[in-house]
């Protein structure tokens, strides 16, 4: 794996700090085109009450209003977390075209659970399905993970 994706990669690990300091899932995730961070988002659904805040909507949220609809296609999503169903038909939506994250999430990631929206091509406005990447960073983002479950039952 290049330096630039581990670079980015260490990035997101912060923001999942950030999100896990605030009470949040440790999740972080940014955008990139040409080597550029064009959106970036930090987990804050348990936080703020909505469960659209999640990382990767919020990046992408980010990098549309910075002007790069258009440019999506183009785009790598880094992310601490295997894209749930809800952002992977977000990301399929604006066709994302390489996805890159470290954990998995089992049972309602869109690429590894039985609901793998971002493996699919049965929805012919999505086009090809984007090149995914697992398993980068996987012992820090893992580590993030068992920090935030000792949060939950402390509670």
């Amino acid at each position: 794996m290049q330096d630039d994706s581990q670079q980015f990669m260490r990035q997101c690990l912060d923001l999942a700090t950030s999100a896990l300091n605030s009470g949040n899932p440790p999740v972080g995730a940014l955008i990139v085109i040409d080597g550029k961070i064009i959106g970036t988002g930090i987990e804050s659904g348990k936080s703020t009450g909505d469960i659209t805040n999640h990382a990767e909507i919020l990046a992408i949220r980010d990098a549309l209003k910075n002007g790069h609809a258009d440019k999506l296609h183009l785009a790598q999503l880094y992310t601490t977390h295997e894209p749930c169903i809800m952002c992977s038909y977000m990301i399929r939506h604006h066709k994302i075209g390489t996805i890159i994250y470290g954990t998995s999430v089992p049972y309602v990631g869109g690429f590894t659970s039985k609901y793998n929206v971002l493996a699919t091509e049965d929805v012919p406005k999505w086009g090809s399905k984007p090149k995914v990447i697992s398993n980068v960073c996987l012992k820090e983002c893992n580590e993030l993970n068992a920090q935030f479950q000792e949060l939950l039952n402390k509670d």
